[in-house]
C-alpha cells in the first residue's frame, strides 16, 4: 500500500505532486493548458470550502496565469483573497472580473466589499447601487447598501 499523505498541507493530492500524476497528457498538451487551469481551480475551491482561504489564493493564482481574464477563476480567486484579509488584491481581481463582465452584479457587490474594508466607502456604495440596480430583487444587495448609507 502506498504509504504517501493523502493531501499535502496545500490541499493538493499527493498523487498530483509526481511529475506525471499517473498520466500521460495527451499529444499537443503540456502539464500548464486547461486541464491544469481547471485541476487548479477545483483544488482552489476546495481550499476555500475548507477556510484555507490563503492557500487557496495561491492555487487560484497559478490558475489564473495559466487562464489569463477567465472569470470562472477570477470570482473565487477575489474571494479567497478577501477572505484572507488581502483586500487590494481583492479589489484588483474584482475589477478584473468586472472587465470581463461588467453586468456580474455579485462582482459588483464583492468590489464593495474590499472597497469597504479599504475604507473607500463612495467607491463602494456606487458598486453597490450598481448590484442593486443589475439584480434588483436582491435583498442581500439592498441590505448592504443601506448598512453603507446608515453608516
Amino acid at each position: 500500500m502506498d504509504e504517501r499523505p493523502a493531501e499535502q498541507a496545500d490541499g493538493t493530492p499527493a498523487a498530483d505532486r509526481t511529475p506525471a500524476a499517473g498520466r500521460t497528457p495527451a499529444a499537443g498538451h503540456t502539464p500548464d493548458d486547461r486541464e491544469g487551469a481547471y485541476e487548479l481551480l477545483q483544488r482552489g475551491q476546495a481550499l476555500i470550502k475548507r477556510r484555507h482561504y490563503a492557500q487557496a489564493a495561491v492555487v487560484l493564482e497559478r490558475a489564473a496565469r495559466i487562464e489569463p481574464g477567465k472569470g470562472s477563476i477570477l470570482e473565487p480567486l477575489g474571494r479567497a483573497y478577501h477572505l484572507s484579509g488581502q483586500y487590494e488584491r481583492a479589489r484588483e481581481t474584482f475589477d478584473a472580473l468586472l472587465e470581463v463582465d461588467p453586468s456580474a452584479h455579485w462582482a459588483h457587490f464583492a468590489l464593495a466589499a474590499s472597497l469597504r474594508k479599504l475604507d473607500r466607502p463612495a467607491e463602494a456604495r456606487t458598486h453597490l447601487r450598481l448590484a442593486v440596480a443589475l439584480s434588483p430583487g436582491s435583498q442581500l444587495y439592498r441590505r448592504a447598501l443601506a448598512r453603507l448609507d446608515a453608516a
